[in-house]
């Protein structure tokens, strides 16, 4: 079974859950997967091992100002002939399936073809209405129209809607030497010097700061790192808490670790903002709309870490793409859910 996997490349969340897949199909010889990344530069994705001989593609990216998502530059920045131009060149012909990572380019060349498009990732659980994630029915629309697919595997905290499964978590530390005082912020679409605003006041504690600006340094008791997949990996197994945007998988990998967990939505990004209600609803993490040092040291203050498990979901999806994946996504839906300790979104918000 031979199988193109599209990889949104714009937020490492993606790269991460692809990069599980890819090793989950290495240890098979029924099948094989080619990877496409688009939606950033070249130069700036690390860390691709991986992905093996992957494709690159410049594809479509949401443009960030002052933490918040700007239509006009997204519309004004993008390279839209560029875009169609690859998805009219892209040859399908030589897969058996093809797998969208909300990346546009395979889901749109797979509608042109009439090809079986399966999407595998967080946006496609907002493929369906469902009572965790509300979003008015014209984003449910965009998010439908920025990457079209056949079926969907929308990855999801709980269990909610027949096409949600779990949450692949990328495993690649395990939790040592936990440091009580000691956080890790991944804050990549805010300003280095507003976080560093944010933190200075925070002298009893270490933080280290992930940041796509950032270079290798220490001010105080604040250090600073560029983006490595397994450095951010390391510092994650050790920390007592997290402090990140809204993203999908950040808070995954916080939950399944059992850390605390603080997040900051973007902005305009309306994945985001239900994300984060979501989980400050259900009691999985607190919530800090804007940058405020007052609040990151009441987080800290707070024993509100959760632990959560979840099955091996890249294992089961890579079991389900070698057979053809025939079997019908409730059916996984209901297999893997029955697997996880935290699948009842009520029984949380009853507790919390």
């Amino acid at each position: 079974m031979r199988i193109l996997v599209g990889v949104q490349g714009t937020g490492n969340g993606h790269l991460s859950r692809c990069a599980a897949l890819a090793e989950a199909a290495s240890q098979r010889s029924d099948i094989e997967l080619d990877f496409l990344v688009s939606g950033r530069p070249q130069a700036a994705l690390f860390d691709m091992e991986a992905f093996g001989d992957w494709q690159w593609c410049e594809g479509l990216t949401f443009a960030v100002q002052h933490g918040r998502v700007s239509l006009r530059e997204t519309m004004r920045r993008n390279n839209w002939g560029k875009f169609w131009q690859d998805v009219q060149q892209l040859d399908l012909a030589p897969y058996d399936l093809i797998v969208s990572d909300y990346e546009p380019i395979t889901a749109w060349a797979g509608r042109k073809q009439q090809r079986r498009v399966i999407g595998i990732g967080r946006q496609f659980a907002f493929y369906q209405a469902t009572q965790t994630l509300p979003i008015h029915v014209a984003q449910r629309q965009l998010l439908r129209w920025f990457a079209p697919v056949s079926e969907a595997l929308g990855m999801h905290w709980f269990e909610d809607g027949q096409h949600t499964v779990p949450p692949i978590i990328h495993q690649r530390a395990q939790v040592t030497n936990l440091q009580q005082r000691h956080y890790l912020v991944y804050l990549p679409f805010e300003n280095l010097a507003a976080i560093h605003q944010l933190l200075a006041p925070l002298s009893d504690y270490r933080f280290s700061v992930f940041h796509p600006q950032a270079e290798h340094q220490q001010v105080g008791h604040v250090h600073y790192f560029p983006p490595s997949r397994q450095g951010f990996a390391d510092c994650f197994a050790s920390v007592a808490g997290v402090i990140s945007n809204a993203g999908f998988e950040t808070s995954c990998e916080a939950l399944a670790m059992g850390k605390k967990l603080l997040v900051r939505p973007l902005q305009g990004q309306f994945e985001q903002v239900a994300n984060a209600r979501c989980l400050d609803i259900a009691g999985l993490a607190q919530v800090m709309e804007e940058l405020s040092t007052e609040q990151v040291q009441r987080f800290i203050e707070q024993d509100s870490a959760v632990y959560c498990k979840w099955p091996n979901v890249a294992e089961a999806v890579v079991a389900w793409l070698a057979a053809g994946a025939q079997e019908p996504v409730a059916k996984l839906s209901k297999k893997l859910w029955q697997q996880s300790e935290l699948h009842d979104y009520f029984q949380l918000v009853k507790r919390n």
